[in-house]
């Protein structure tokens, strides 16, 4: 039987696209979860992040195709969050 780190890994076709829907699933989740704290109606947050409600739907809903990461960075931004990266792995010194 086969293990994997996520269920990204198990699904997805190449370790690269894992790694992209890590990324925007873990943004999209910061993001609902600022939402949700603050309180604030789709209504709300889609004026506070600058996009439209439907947009704040899709993001609610969990519709991480319909995102990019440079898309939820800048929401991030908006919602007064910021993005702080880790790379992990061995690198070689040549």
């Amino acid at each position: 039987m086969t293990t994997f780190n996520s269920v990204w890994d198990a699904i997805e076709d190449t370790p690269e696209e894992a790694e992209n829907m890590k990324i925007r699933s873990a943004l999209m989740r910061a993001i609902e979860d600022r939402i949700r704290a603050e309180g604030w109606s789709q209504q709300q947050a889609a004026e506070r992040l600058g996009v439209t409600q439907p947009r704040v739907s899709d993001l609610m809903r969990g519709k991480i195709d319909k995102f990019t990461i440079d898309t939820l960075v800048n929401m991030l931004v908006a919602a007064g969050l910021h993005v702080q990266v880790r790379v992990e792995g061995d690198l070689e010194v040549a």
